[in-house]
């Protein structure tokens, strides 16, 4: 792992909030001399999105503004890790802004952004208050579908389950997962539709 930057991007609108904590446990498995940065969506804000594709041209966000604090932090990564508790059965809406500013990123002269993320290894981490796993489909698919477009890596999403304040902490099978997820194999993302 010598050499990667990790980017914990937090979806969530809570401060240590349960993904987040889940997020932190996977963390500490990581090697001291891997990298990790961490932002909170929630502190950085950002405008809605205007979808400008066929209107005008893209400009770098302006220095010093949430988009391109986020820009530059995310071709920094080589591992970014989306950490979004699951809300209606998708990202939060803070994660989904996030990922709606790719769309602007993509067409922005001089960054290259899809063939600067090609390659690079995108994971989940997710908290959720359901005792079945398969109503995060929709935020594993997001996630993946985005991987896969980027041409990017995808390291599959940590569910761990919690609901109240620090309930992730008493989920032992998430836990467990935790200290391994991180060295997981990450294959090239594919689109459900490849096989």
């Amino acid at each position: 792992m010598s050499g990667r930057r990790f980017l914990f991007v937090l979806g969530s609108s809570r401060a240590d909030g349960n993904t987040e904590l889940l997020a932190r446990k996977a963390a500490e498995q990581l090697p001291a001399d891997v990298e990790q940065r961490w932002i909170s969506l929630a502190d950085h804000p950002l405008p809605d999105f205007v979808d400008q594709r066929h209107d005008s041209d893209h400009v770098r966000p302006p220095a010093g503004s949430a988009a391109a604090l986020l820009l530059d932090a995310t071709l920094a990564a080589t591992d970014l890790v989306i950490a979004s508790p699951l809300y209606w059965y998708s990202v939060s809406g803070l994660t989904k802004r996030y990922l709606d500013y790719w769309s602007g990123w993509l067409r922005t002269p001089g960054v290259d952004f899809k063939a600067t993320m090609a390659g690079r290894t995108l994971w989940g981490v997710a908290a959720l208050a359901h005792q079945e796993a398969v109503v995060a489909d929709p935020l594993t698919g997001t996630l993946n579908n985005s991987a896969a477009y980027m041409g990017m890596r995808f390291g599959g999403v940590l569910l761990g389950n919690g609901s109240g304040p620090g309930d992730v902490l008493n989920d032992t099978d998430a836990l467990s997962r935790a200290k391994t997820f991180f060295a997981r194999e990450t294959p090239l993302a594919r689109f459900p539709y490849e096989g």
